[in-house]
């Protein structure tokens, strides 16, 4: 298979290509940050792109140049995270989770949808966040882009269905990547993480199986629902007085 995974020089996305270039899959990753992607081991495999994905065009060129008009899945695990629960965003920081959780998101599911439609075969698969999964007053504004990315899921797999091509919405809980770590230090207090390698597991095996949303780890996917089942205002105080604590 071709599988291009956007935001996949780093955390869930490379332990995804990892994943798949060990089973013999020809795989691209994109990302914008040069360092990372000069520690990526590379692979005949393996095509690296540096471009950041909300730059549409530098997108299709690179999707175009990987494909050659055969694409069988695209990842977007792109993503940028700004805490709006506990202090005033700036305006740098918004507008990034805009772009890259929205309007990025959006790039990669058109550019695969005029790849795939042809073909009558594909399929599209995007990270979103448990964090989506609650909708409380103080609710972050990385919270409500993750739930953005998951109505997209839901609209794209309607509007493709007819067409052959499977839409699926990853919803992990906390993942041990670097990113977590340098926004929170020590993770060991985060409940049920679980590792990128376990993470990338479970993440091409709901893309086999064609579910159309997983939310894991499955202790992490009680809790949610446990907490969806309360009034919002206790919601809302519960965990804004947790992440003031």
């Amino acid at each position: 298979m071709k599988i291009f995974i956007a935001g996949g020089t780093s955390g869930i996305g490379l332990a995804v290509a990892k994943r798949y270039l060990n089973n013999g899959h020809n795989v691209a990753i994109c990302g914008r940050n040069q360092d990372r992607i000069d520690k990526i081991e590379k692979s005949d495999n393996l095509k690296i792109y540096k471009l950041d994905i909300y730059d549409n065009e530098k997108f299709i060129g690179a999707v175009k140049d990987f494909s050659h008009g055969e694409l069988d899945i695209m990842l977007v695990a792109a993503g940028s995270y700004g805490n709006s629960r506990t202090k005033k965003l700036s305006l740098m920081e918004a507008t990034n989770m805009l772009k890259t959780n929205i309007v990025s998101t959006v790039n990669a599911f058109e550019i695969a949808r005029k790849l795939m439609i042809p073909r009558g075969k594909g399929h599209i698969v995007a990270i979103s966040s448990v964090a989506a999964l609650l909708d409380y007053p103080g609710c972050s504004v990385y919270s409500k882009t993750k739930r953005i990315v998951i109505n997209l899921c839901e609209a794209y797999r309607a509007a493709l269905s007819d067409y052959g091509i499977k839409v699926t919405a990853i919803i992990p809980g906390y993942i041990d990547t670097l990113k977590l770590r340098e926004i929170s230090g020590d993770v060991s207090n985060k409940p049920f993480i679980m590792s990128e390698e376990n993470a990338a597991k479970i993440i091409i095996d709901s893309i086999e199986k064609n579910v159309d949303r997983v939310i894991f780890p499955k202790k992490m996917k009680v809790l949610i629902s446990i907490l969806s089942l309360l009034p919002k205002k206790i919601l809302s105080l519960i965990l804004l007085r947790k992440k003031n604590g």
